[in-house]
C-alpha cells in the first residue's frame, strides 16, 4: 500500500528503530523462514547451560544477564529443534535489520541490536567469535556491524514504488528501541538516567566505557552514537501489570490511576507483587508468580488499584537501585510510553525518592530513528549534533520527604517478600 504522503512533505532520508532481541531467519532471497522469535519467549531455558558452562571471563565480555529471549539462546534452540529450517538459514536478522533488508536488499546491522545477543564481546566491540563457535552457530548468519548513524544502502526501486517515495534516498543502518528512543530524547550525555515505561519499564543510563556489572544483574549495550554505552535495568512488568490488575478488577485507566495514594502509603498492610511474568535478573524474585499480599476483609478495590500501582512503582525501583552509580542521581528523566498521569507521576517520585524531569515526546524511538536517518544523510554530522533539536523537558513531580521516608519502609518489607516468595 502506497504512503499517502502531504504534497509539501519532502522526504531526504529513513531511519529504522526495532524490537530488540528478535530473531528474523530468512533465506539468500531474504525470505523468513519461520515466524520471528521475539524477546519475551523462553523455549530456549536449556541452551542457557552451554552459556553458564562458559569461562567467567568470556560471559563478563559478554556483558549480560542470561536471557532465554536473546538471539544466540534462540538461535541455538533453532538449530537443535528445527535443523531443517536452521540449515535453510542464509541470515538472522533483527526485526529492524530484516525491514532495511526489504528497502534496501542489503544486510547490516548495528552494534546496539547486535550487542544485545550474547554473541557480542562488548569489550572488543565485535563479535564474539569463540562464542559463536562454542554454540556451534554458523558464522554467515551475522551480518557486518555498522554504525547506528551510517547509511546502510538506498531505497530500492520495488519499496520506492510501494511507499510513493523517490528510489535512492539514504536509510540508515538504525538502532534498537532503547537506544534510538535515546536519540529521541536527547539523552546523549554520559551519567544521566532515564525512566521509560510502556508495557514493560526502562532504566537507562549512558557510559563512557563499557562498565559491565559483575554481579550480572543488569544488561550493557551499545549506544547509537559512536562513543557511548549504556547500561539498563529492564522491568518486565510496568504496563503489563497494571493493565491485568484493570481488567481482572474491571475498571478504567482513569480511575486506576485516581487511586494513586488515596491511602497512605502502604495500602494498610496490602502488597502486590508484580510478576505475572518472569522478572530479569535485577530481580530476587525473578522467577517467582505475581500475589497480592496481606489481603484482609477490610481492603476494598481501590486498595487493591492502589496497591498495583506501588508494586510496579516499586519493581521500578529495584530495577533502579541495581544500575551502578544511581545512588548519585538526585533527579529522573522520564518519557512516558505509558500514562503522564499526574498522580501516578507524583507516586513514582516518592517511591524512586527522585524528581522527575519528563522529555516532551510522543514516540521517542521514532524520532530517534529519524535523527539518525538526519545523521545518514549528512543534516548532522554526529548523533552529538542532534543536541541542537533536543526536546523540552520540565520537572513534573518532587519528592514529599513524608512519603519518601514511608515508602522506604515499605521498600524494605517488599524486598523481604520477594526474598520469601523465591525461597518458598
Amino acid at each position: 500500500m502506497a504512503l499517502a504522503l502531504q504534497p509539501q512533505a519532502t522526504i531526504s532520508a529513513i531511519g529504522l528503530s526495532g524490537q530488540m532481541h528478535g530473531v528474523v531467519l530468512v533465506n539468500s532471497d531474504g525470505k523468513p523462514l519461520r515466524p520471528a522469535i521475539l524477546w519475551p519467549d523462553a523455549r530456549a531455558q536449556d541452551e542457557l547451560k552451554t552459556y553458564q558452562a562458559l569461562p567467567a571471563p568470556v560471559r563478563l565480555r559478554l556483558a549480560n544477564p542470561l536471557v532465554p529471549g536473546m538471539a544466540g539462546p534462540i538461535l541455538a534452540w533453532v538449530a537443535r529443534q528445527e535443523s531443517d529450517t536452521y540449515q535453510a538459514a542464509a541470515s538472522a536478522l533483527q526485526p529492524k535489520d530484516w525491514l532495511r533488508l526489504r528497502l534496501t536488499g542489503e544486510t547490516a546491522t548495528d552494534p546496539s541490536d547486535a550487542s544485545a545477543t550474547l554473541l557480542y564481546d562488548l569489550l572488543a566491540d565485535e563479535w564474539a567469535e569463540d562464542v559463536i563457535e562454542i554454540l556451534g552457530l554458523k558464522r554467515e548468519l551475522f551480518a557486518a556491524i555498522r554504525p547506528s548513524d551510517a547509511t546502510g544502502g538506498g531505497l530500492s526501486k520495488f519499496a520506492a514504488e510501494a511507499m510513493n517515495l523517490p528510489a535512492g534516498i539514504p536509510v540508515a543502518i538504525g538502532a534498537g528501541d532503547t537506544a534510538a528512543a535515546a536519540v529521541g530524547t536527547g539523552l546523549l550525555e554520559p551519567g544521566q538516567i532515564q525512566v521509560t515505561m510502556g508495557t514493560g519499564a526502562q532504566v537507562i543510563q549512558l557510559y563512557r566505557e563499557p562498565l559491565a556489572d559483575p554481579n550480572g544483574r543488569v544488561h550493557l549495550y551499545r549506544s547509537a552514537d559512536r562513543d557511548t554505552w549504556y547500561g539498563m535495568a529492564a522491568v518486565q512488568n510496568g504496563g503489563l501489570a497494571l493493565d491485568w490488575v484493570r481488567r481482572a478488577l474491571g475498571t478504567h485507566w482513569e480511575e486506576l490511576y485516581a487511586c494513586a495514594e488515596r491511602a497512605a502509603p502502604g495500602t494498610e498492610g496490602l502488597v502486590f507483587l508484580p510478576f505475572l511474568v518472569h522478572e530479569r535478573a535485577h530481580q530476587p524474585n525473578s522467577q517467582a508468580g505475581g500475589a497480592f499480599l496481606g489481603l484482609r476483609s477490610s481492603h476494598r478495590r481501590e486498595d487493591m488499584l492502589q496497591a498495583a500501582l506501588e508494586g510496579v512503582a516499586l519493581g521500578i525501583r529495584v530495577a533502579l537501585e541495581a544500575l551502578p552509580g544511581a545512588e548519585m542521581a538526585t533527579s529522573l528523566r522520564v518519557a512516558w510510553g505509558g500514562s503522564v498521569n499526574q498522580l501516578w507521576r507524583q507516586m513514582l517520585a516518592n517511591v524512586l525518592g527522585r524528581q522527575l524531569v519528563a522529555v516532551d515526546v510522543p514516540g521517542a524511538s521514532s524520532r530517534g530513528a529519524a535523527l539518525l536517518g538526519g545523521v545518514a544523510s549528512g543534516k548532522w554530522a554526529t548523533v552529538r549534533e542532534t543536541a541542537k533539536v533536543v526536546p523540552p523537558t520540565q520537572t513534573v513531580a518532587i519528592p514529599d520527604p513524608k512519603k519518601v521516608e514511608l515508602y522506604d519502609k515499605v521498600f524494605a518489607k517488599y524486598l523481604k517478600l520477594t526474598q520469601v516468595r523465591q525461597e518458598g
